[in-house]
């Protein structure tokens, strides 16, 4: 279906697809309150193979505990021991004009979450689509190279320390561990036919 001139015209097709990754970038850091980790990336660093498929997304997976130190001193022990407060670990990944941000928090222990940042019509995927042709629904689920470029991954961290009873513990960031996947679609557009068709 890479032919335009060899593709349907508009009508009813059955939309598939197949999702895969390429490994981009993993890492750990330690990230202090209110001071962001930025990550510049670029496709140059893939392979020739990768880069020529149809990379639609990039995904930003983030994992993290929780660094907080305990008050310390005699009368902040036991039952005046100040609970964990949960921080906020927020990312953002961005490519080109496209950009999504997302928040976690590890609740006072550990916590994940993810960021999608995505550049095709999903909604196709799983679908009969009706009133367009091949080709028109080839442009939403093909990027035509648009993965390709520039990346930028922020993470930043939003501390919170527990108190209680004159105790406050100190917590002035977090260590993230963070991995970066683009996304990579596989599609099939084929002309639906009923049952009763045949």
């Amino acid at each position: 279906t890479d032919d335009p001139a060899g593709m349907g015209g508009v009508g009813t097709y059955s939309v598939t697809g197949d999702l895969s990754y390429i490994d981009f970038d993993s890492g750990e850091e330690t990230i202090a309150d209110g001071t962001p980790f930025v990550l510049d990336l670029n496709t140059d660093a893939l392979s020739s193979e990768d880069q020529g498929k149809n990379i639609v997304g990039v995904l930003v997976s983030m994992s993290y505990d929780e660094d907080e130190e305990g008050a310390g001193g005699l009368q902040c022990n036991g039952p005046n021991s100040p609970q964990n407060a949960p921080d906020t670990i927020s990312g953002t990944a961005t490519h080109l004009e496209f950009t999504n941000t997302g928040d976690g928090q590890n609740q006072g222990g550990s916590g994940s979450h993810d960021v999608t940042t995505e550049w095709y019509n999903s909604t196709l995927i799983g679908t009969e689509v009706e009133g367009l042709s091949e080709s028109e629904i080839a442009d939403q689920l093909d990027s035509k190279g648009a993965g390709l470029g520039d990346y930028s991954v922020e993470i930043s961290v939003s501390s919170n320390q527990g108190s209680s009873f004159g105790c406050q513990n100190s917590d002035s960031g977090e260590t993230v561990s963070y991995t970066v996947q683009l996304i990579v679609l596989d599609y099939e557009i084929t002309p639906y036919i009923e049952i009763e068709d045949l």
